[in-house]
């Protein structure tokens, strides 16, 4: 459907949750019911109204989708520029159907200020979704510090013991590296502004426009810090084990399934498609931190006595491996990546629900407090033994597609990258597998645990969506790759033009190959198949690596001149050099108008702004 007729769905999505807000101000503290079902109303409409984009999103459109463009603040080219891509959908997707079940699962966790808690919740909410729709930078950011507020509430007033530590902590940590993030885009608005004439804050002229490298290496750093901080990777993380084990259980889960992606949304929206050739020489040590945090992670998850913390590091280490696959510069590492930011969401968001769920019939998140749980909390149990597997990546579960892709996209970039980044899938099966047999199995040596009731049909019904899509990646991910595919390729594009245009189409033969079961003959056949694929990949790979070389060993004279290498200078616009006094004070040219607008590099000539 062609942006089903213009209709503004992205601001509706993006206002439901306020209006929630909103209303909830007007209604009296006491009436403490009232309030949550007003904001579980509310959470709700907002997934609903988000589910056309699953079917109104048409993945042979390589523009961006369902595009929402007004004057903001023209003094500075600020615009409210709201649009869509493939990654952009799934993670909204998964941000509302989180939401609802965050605040499902508070309905009797939270007893103390309930109108403030669900206010909170529900701006927050709001936050994240227009982070993930603004293509204006300036709008981005207005999102970004938006959901910073919230979140420390969220911590410092209904966390545990240390719970002002915890959120002055994540606090600080993050608002460094949004402050630094700032400097890094007003850099991009300056010169942009210098080499055009025209102020701007829109993504994608950034993205169609070359910046010089020297340039895109101080940007690079900006945004990296910005960025690795929410991711958060190693060694910036020291913050989110003490922010998930002091937060309320409704913040964990947001903080895990949603706002740990805003930094490697960040990543791929911003640092890869407009600062290519800083991407491509950070590769060998971003890739290095990715590869400590997957083996560091899990090894102080095994160590870990607090049930909570345990999850939390765990968290370290999955989004060390979504780092690693996206930062293999080709199309199945990448896709891989996204596809496991959205598995991280499911499993450890439901990691952090169980932990929740019998931290309220407990109150202590102690590992040596628990054991036997499986013979008065059966259905318990199950719940967990299923999230546990989705986590560990087990064939048939959401996480096994996820691991393939990126161990894939990583072998094909260097083999050591994968046997080392295996080694965490081994460590993250141990930590998790002690977990359940600690908890969940032997005799109830503690006599507070002889009479725990079992979930009950509200808990239930908050794992139901979780369990639905597990299996749903797990057996049938061909959806999922389907929707990615002109996002993977247009960033891949200006990354790697060893494989811009090949390998993305193939990704849903990879992920077939990997739930599929074969025959011995057959199998023998798909893996010489690969290998060969691998080898001729991997030329290719040393042929553009060769070919960035001679591009950074042949720069332009003049910081605005085009450089004459990268996978899009068939199809860039130059940027012009910068204008003399008497071209500014001429009119600069009006902005094209229209309902798509491309992504860089564009495909084809079609409907543009």
């Amino acid at each position: 459907m062609s942006n089903a007729a213009n209709f503004p769905i992205l601001s509706l999505i993006l206002f439901t949750p306020l209006v929630g807000a909103l209303l909830l101000l007007f209604v009296s503290k006491r009436q403490e019911n009232l309030i949550r079902w007003i904001a579980n109303i509310f959470a709700g409409i907002g997934f609903v109204v988000s589910v056309p984009l699953w079917f109104w999103y048409d993945p042979a459109n390589a523009h961006f989708q369902f595009v929402e463009r007004i004057p903001w603040i023209p003094s500075v080219g600020a615009e409210y520029f709201l649009g869509v891509d493939g990654f952009s959908v799934l993670l909204i997707l998964l941000t509302t159907m989180m939401g609802v079940i965050a605040i499902l699962s508070s309905w009797t966790a939270i007893t103390e200020r309930v109108k403030e808690f669900y206010i909170f919740l529900l701006i927050l909410q709001a936050g994240m979704i227009g982070a993930f729709i603004s293509l204006d930078f300036l709008l981005f950011f207005l999102f970004w510090e938006v959901m910073l507020v919230p979140m420390y509430f969220l911590i410092g007033i209904w966390g545990s013991d240390r719970r002002l530590y915890s959120a002055i902590k994540f606090f600080l940590y993050t608002l460094v590296g949004s402050v630094v993030m700032l400097l890094g885009i007003l850099a991009l608005y300056f010169h942009y502004a210098d080499a055009t004439g025209i102020y701007t804050f829109d993504i994608t002229k950034y993205q169609a426009a070359h910046i010089p490298y020297n340039l895109q290496f101080w940007v690079f750093l900006a945004f990296f810090l910005g960025f690795s901080i929410k991711v958060p990777m190693f060694p910036f993380h020291t913050w989110l084990p003490d922010a998930h084990t002091d937060a309320p259980t409704a913040g964990s889960v947001i903080l895990a399934a949603v706002l740990l992606k805003m930094g490697t949304y960040g990543f791929i929206r911003f640092s890869m498609p407009i600062l290519p050739e800083a991407t491509r020489a950070a590769v060998w040590w971003v890739v290095g931190l990715s590869i400590i945090g997957i083996v560091y992670g899990a090894l102080v998850a095994m160590a870990q006595k607090d049930w909570k913390r345990l999850v939390a590091y765990s968290s370290v280490s999955h989004m060390g491996m979504v780092m690693l696959g996206m930062f293999a510069l080709n199309p199945v590492g990448l896709t891989g990546s996204i596809i496991q930011q959205l598995n991280h969401g499911i499993s450890t968001g439901g990691l952090f629900l169980l932990v929740g769920v019998v931290y309220e019939r407990r109150h202590t998140r102690l590992i040596s407090e628990y054991g036997g749980l499986s013979k008065v909390m059966p259905i318990y149990a199950t719940i967990f033994m299923i999230m546990m597997m989705s986590s560990i990546g087990l064939p048939t579960l959401n996480g096994f597609i996820g691991e393939f892709l990126i161990l894939q996209g990583a072998f094909r970039a260097n083999l050591w990258w994968a046997v080392v980044a295996a080694s965490g899938v081994v460590l993250g099966a141990a930590y998790m597998l002690w977990l359940y047999q600690r908890t969940m199995f032997g005799k109830i040596e503690n006599p507070k645990n002889e009479n725990l009731l079992d979930m009950n049909l509200r808990e239930v019904a908050t794992f139901v969506p979780l369990i639905i899509l597990a299996v749903w990646i797990g057996i049938y991910p061909a959806p999922f790759l389907r929707i990615l595919e002109p996002s993977v390729n247009n960033v891949i594009a200006r990354l790697n033009p060893a494989y811009a245009g090949a390998g993305a189409a193939k990704l849903t033969d990879a992920a077939k190959a990997a739930t599929t079961p074969k025959s011995a003959e057959a199998a023998k056949v798909s893996e010489a198949a690969s290998l060969a694929e691998a080898a001729s990949m991997a030329d290719a790979a040393k042929a553009g690596a060769k070919a960035g070389k001679d591009c950074a060993d042949n720069k332009p004279t003049t910081p605005f001149t085009t450089a004459p290498c990268g996978p899009d200078e068939a199809t860039k616009p130059a940027v012009a050099a910068p204008k003399t006094d008497a071209a500014k004070a001429g009119a600069s040219p009006k902005p094209k108008t229209g309902t798509d607008v491309p992504l860089a590099p564009p495909a084809k000539a079609g409907r543009q702004h």
